[in-house]
């Protein structure tokens, strides 16, 4: 259909495409950018069924000052996974083939309708290092651990159409989109067509809106949402408000595109943008180099929103052409964007919910920790936050940060602190209080590591990494620590010797340009070897600390911490040894390698003694903006991608040499303790059953706020005494072979035993204790998570979570939602929830439920060792959106009272995936229909 008469015709260096004008609706002008691409989608997509003219209408018509919009059905172009969320992607795809095929279906209409490009980036682990050997150790590493999941990878793009996969030790996914797989104007033919739209993308890790940086919209859900995707389905949401950030001014001397970010986080998790959309705009916009628009994408989770984006401008065009994309393709862009009013007018200010200015000129040097990406902690006044941890043994960032002048002179005053006097507090400390109770308590310890004595304490710093897709993307913080590590080195200086360095580049332009500038060696000689092309650090694969180190603070239970150029910092993520960790621009994270403790002020304490015999300070090897600017202009070039992505499908001998059967469908392998065929559709009717009330449910965790997907769903190592260990072994692997959790995703056996495994989690049914870890009723008996739910789904008991506000918050874990739905949790009860998880389980066919304002577990007096019945499902053909239901604890002192909570089922589509079990279900009945 086309209702609007917005069919028309561009043409692009002799090529003529078939385009959607936007100015064929009233009202398209005042639109923010981000919806004037959501408008675009729904025009190209309108069939009158599934996409309406009222749907149109709705974004043209967007009500800056609703809390948001109407429904509408998004169809994003492509879909983009890792290997962490897209193995069990596959693995349920094939498992809809199995299905498919039970129900006499055809098999091959599972398959993906939309180009879905997976990058494997998630599995390489930080085992060797210091080394330039490192890099291959863990690479061949690698292969051992996930051969069987590559094997299914490489045969689900051989038997799935419009389907990719870059192989490992590449690049991390969003540096991979950034610079390689994103159009920004999508091309395809369509109808015998060809068309010319807005490259859209959905991806299954939440930091998908890296790419916002690059004027292409997209952002993180949950890997149930993406199959849908893949499988053709449009996503139901409802229009968002769009909050505007206007820039001004630049950033000064001596800061950071990590220090820009860090402030931005900060600012926007105090505004409020849970579900929102934010924009940059304004005379600013010019002042920020697409890497930095695409870190302050990036860490749009960290804030909350749904993604952080900025309009199509002329840096957008260099920054194509940097990359090596062709000419056709920068041109295309550029005319697309102005006939589209896509092109960014800094005088031009669109409507907005709300706007909020900064000014790039107050932006200091910042980390944030120690242990929530929001809480930014000024470089100046780091020292006194970390003392007041140490001095004081609090973990609690609301104590700690968000330091205006007030609040950072409420901390302990302390005097300069030695090295060999971390965590000694300068008042009188009670040295008789049990440790275990405030372990910073502990005295040094002195340890021999290779040929040498030292001396290893609370506050030090066990792991510098330079890591993650947030900062490695951007080479202006890459060039600046590789030029602090020269001006360290020729001064004599080096990393301290308990400090597991690496190097872990979002792709390998970095080592390119690393070699061309003779960064490497000085890199080399800090420590700094490069480990691998992935995530690691960031998402909890550092691997072991250097042994003598790891002893040391198992033994004394010292506070010791980890620095990383990263996104995310939560608990028990990225190493289970370090209680602090500190997020850090690149060049801060070797000067901490250097100074090797957190308790120091960077800008007065000395970071060592030089080859001279005269202290060194930050100050002396800080590159200026000049020197990294000159650098840059004369080692990035664009001939560096260009090759660096020519054979990206390719792989190594190690991927070449996989042997995978040529079949449509796949062979399951039932001893396989990595790939297994999942339960969703055993005993699944072929039409959906009335929904039920829920009755006699029992509490499984009863949690407090900003219980991240972190400690819900798997991640990390796998502990040998833990219930996923437990059966591994079980399995016949030994524990030197358990790798991560996230490389066992595609196993649902090891995934249902490590949620809620996470070691930092507090379940209050067991106060004091931390870990998987509760009680079983009636009989009170304190087990595992895992163990007390099959004992509870063996009775026939339905389950429950009880949880504070942001549950779920944190990265896009679709096994979050999965591995609660298989322990038999059939609700969830939380004051808040952040947006992804709530989505992920409505499609598992979880119930959210949310107290009503006011309301809390505390202030109803919930201990959750009541009985539950939730009522007001019973019968319903439909899913009940927006209402509430009504929620009866019954104390086993036979003492009885309700309350009200609200049902968190948003939309329609929503609401069907729940009548349905799922989105899976939900899918996999429609295409049977068909």
């Amino acid at each position: 259909m086309n209702s609007f008469g917005a069919r028309a015709d561009l043409t692009v260096g002799g090529t003529t495409y078939e385009i959607f004008r936007l100015d064929a609706v009233p009202g398209y002008e005042r639109l923010p950018y981000s919806l004037k691409v959501l408008l675009e989608n729904l025009l190209r997509n309108e069939d009158g069924t599934l996409v309406t003219a009222d749907q149109v209408r709705a974004v043209a018509e967007w009500d800056p000052a609703a809390d948001h919009g109407a429904e509408i059905q998004y169809t994003p172009a492509r879909v983009l996974l890792q290997d962490f969320t897209g193995v069990p992607c596959v693995v349920d795809l094939v498992a809809m083939r199995d299905a498919m095929a039970a129900f006499d279906g055809d098999p091959q209409k599972i398959n993906p309708l939309i180009p879905s490009e997976l990058v494997i980036d998630h599995s390489v682990i930080a085992d060797a290092f210091g080394t330039p050997k490192a890099f291959r150790i863990n690479a061949d590493l690698e292969f051992q651990r996930n051969q069987e999941r590559y094997q299914l990878l490489r045969w689900a793009q051989q038997a799935f159409d419009d389907f990719l996969v870059v192989p490992p030790d590449t690049g991390i996914c969003h540096q991979v989109n950034l610079e390689y797989l994103s159009r920004v104007v999508f091309t395809r033919e369509r109808g015998g067509t060809n068309q010319a739209y807005c490259d859209t993308l959905v991806g299954t890790d939440s930091h998908t809106p890296m790419v916002n940086g690059l004027g292409v919209l997209g952002w993180g859900v949950g890997g149930i949402e993406a199959e849908a995707a893949m499988l053709g389905q449009p996503m139901s949401m409802l229009v968002p408000p769009v909050v505007g950030v206007k820039l001004t001014g630049s950033l000064t001397e001596g800061t950071t595109a990590t220090d820009l970010v860090l402030t931005v986080a900060e600012l926007l998790r105090k505004t409020g943008v849970v579900g929102k959309f934010v924009e940059f705009f304004g005379p600013g916009v010019a002042a920020i180099p697409l890497a930095n628009r695409a870190t302050l994408g990036n860490m749009s989770p960290e804030y909350g929103s749904t993604c952080a984006i900025f309009p199509i401008d002329d840096e957008t065009l260099s920054y194509l052409r940097l990359t090596g994309r062709p000419e056709s393709q920068v041109a295309l862009v550029e005319a697309y964007a102005k006939e589209q009013g896509l092109w960014h007018d800094p005088d031009h200010e669109a409507d907005y919910s709300l706007v909020l200015e900064l000014d790039l000129a107050g932006v200091e040097a910042s980390i944030a920790g120690p242990k929530r990406p929001q809480d930014r902690i000024p470089l100046r006044k780091a020292r006194k936050v970390v003392s007041a941890i140490l001095t004081e043994g609090s973990q609690a960032p609301e104590d700690l940060v968000g330091l205006d002048e007030a609040s950072a002179e409420s901390f302990p005053a302390s005097d300069p602190i030695a090295l060999g006097d971390v965590g000694r507090s300068a008042l009188p400390i009670d040295r008789t209080v049990k440790q275990k109770e405030i372990p910073w308590l502990s005295d040094p310890v002195t340890v021999t590591v290779g040929d040498s004595e030292t001396t290893i304490d609370n506050g030090h710093v066990v792991i510098a990494a330079i890591t993650s897709c947030t900062n490695t993307s951007n080479p202006e913080v890459m060039i600046g620590a590789g030029l602090m590590a020269k001006k360290a080195v020729e001064l004599g200086l080096s990393s301290k010797p308990w400090v597991k360095t690496s190097l872990a580049p979002g792709s390998r332009v970095v080592t390119d340009y690393y070699e061309k500038a003779g960064l490497t060696p000085y890199l080399n000689q800090l420590g700094f070897d490069l480990v691998g092309y992935g995530c690691t650090t960031c998402i909890g694969n550092s691997g072991p600390l250097i042994p003598e180190i790891q002893t040391a603070v198992d033994d004394h239970h010292l506070n010791v911490s980890a620095v990383l150029s990263g996104n995310r910092n939560f608990e028990g993520r990225i190493h289970p040894q370090t209680q602090m960790n500190f997020l850090a621009s690149p060049p801060l994270v070797i000067a901490y390698a250097l100074a090797g403790t957190m308790n120091t002020d960077l800008q007065t304490d000395s970071l060592g003694v030089g080859k001279d015999g005269q202290d060194v300070y930050l100050r002396d090897i800080w590159p200026s903006v000049a020197e990294v600017q000159a650098v840059v202009g004369e080692v990035v070039e664009a001939d560096m991608f260009s090759k660096g992505y020519a054979n990206v499908f390719d792989g190594d001998q190690n991927w070449q040499g996989l042997e995978i059967p040529d079949a449509d469908m796949f062979a399951w392998d039932n001893t396989s303790t990595y790939v297994r065929q999942p339960p969703y559709f055993d005993g699944m009717p072929r039409d959906p059953e009335p929904l039920s009330d829920i009755r006699g449910a029992r509490v499984l965790a009863l949690l407090g706020d900003s219980v991240t997907t972190d400690h819900i769903s798997p991640a990390g190592s796998i502990k040998r005494d833990s219930p996923a260990g437990t059966w591994l072994q079980e399995q016949g692997v030994v524990p030197k072979d358990f790798n991560s959790y996230g490389s066992r995703r595609g196993n649902h056996e090891v995934m249902i035993r490590g949620t809620f495994a996470n070691i930092r989690l507090r379940n209050q049914l067991v106060p004091g204790v931390e870990g998987g870890f509760t009680r079983h009723f009636p009989d009170g008996e304190q087990s595992s998570i895992f163990d007390a739910s099959r004992r509870y789904l063996d009775d026939g008991v339905p389950l429950l979570v009880i949880a504070g506000a942001e549950y779920g918050s944190g990265s896009s874990r679709d096994w979050a939602a999965k591995g609660t739905l298989l322990l038999g949790v059939k609700a969830v009860l939380a004051t808040s929830f952040e947006r992804i998880h709530r989505s992920n389980l409505i499609g598992m066919g979880v119930l959210p439920l949310q107290f009503l304002p006011g309301d809390t577990a505390e202030s109803l007096g919930l201990t959750g060792e009541e009985t539950y019945s939730i009522s007001g499902l019973e019968g319903a053909t439909a899913a009940p959106a927006r209402v509430t239901v009504t929620v009866t604890p019954d104390a086993d002192a036979g003492t009885s009272r309700e309350f009200e909570a609200a049902v968190r089922i948003d939309t329609p589509a929503e609401a069907e995936y729940y009548r349905h079990g799922g989105i899976l279900q939900y899918v996999l009945r429609q295409l049977l229909a068909a």
